[in-house]
């Protein structure tokens, strides 16, 4: 069994007084999630997370705070994965979309359609927690 350790975060940014979801799109646009890559040696999660953001969808952002972790197993190459995947809270402060060679594309949402958008439950979870932060509350 292998363990692996990732970070990423649900950017936002307002737009006109409301707030946007940045997801990204892999699988020839299959599957919609939030942006996240493995933790590098020497690196912490909070610079993880900022470099994949910047890698895979060409935005900057800063951390704002923590929005949750996430566990789950996958099966890679035939071999059973435990991964770990800490997310921030990260406001988008500068950079146009220009996703890199794994990403299909990335897309500013709102709330409420990047919540039906996202295609894993467990990114679901920790878009709803951010939600809550930017809010004080879950938008209906």
């Amino acid at each position: 069994m292998k363990r692996l350790f990732s970070a990423g975060g649900v950017v936002y940014r307002f737009i006109n007084g409301k707030v946007k979801i940045l997801l990204i799109a892999t699988k020839n646009e299959t599957v919609w999630a939030l942006p996240k890559g493995l933790v590098e040696k020497g690196e912490d999660p909070e610079e993880t997370a900022l470099r994949e953001i910047k890698e895979e969808t060409g935005v900057d952002g800063k951390i704002i705070d923590e929005a949750g972790q996430a566990s789950y197993w996958f099966s890679m190459e035939g071999e059973k994965c435990f991964k770990t995947v800490k997310y921030f809270l990260v406001e988008y402060t500068q950079g146009e979309i220009n996703p890199q060679w794994e990403i299909d594309t990335a897309q500013w949402f709102d709330p409420e359609e990047a919540l039906k958008k996202i295609t894993y439950k467990t990114d679901r979870e920790i878009l709803k927690k951010a939600l809550e932060k930017i809010y004080g509350k879950t938008p209906e």
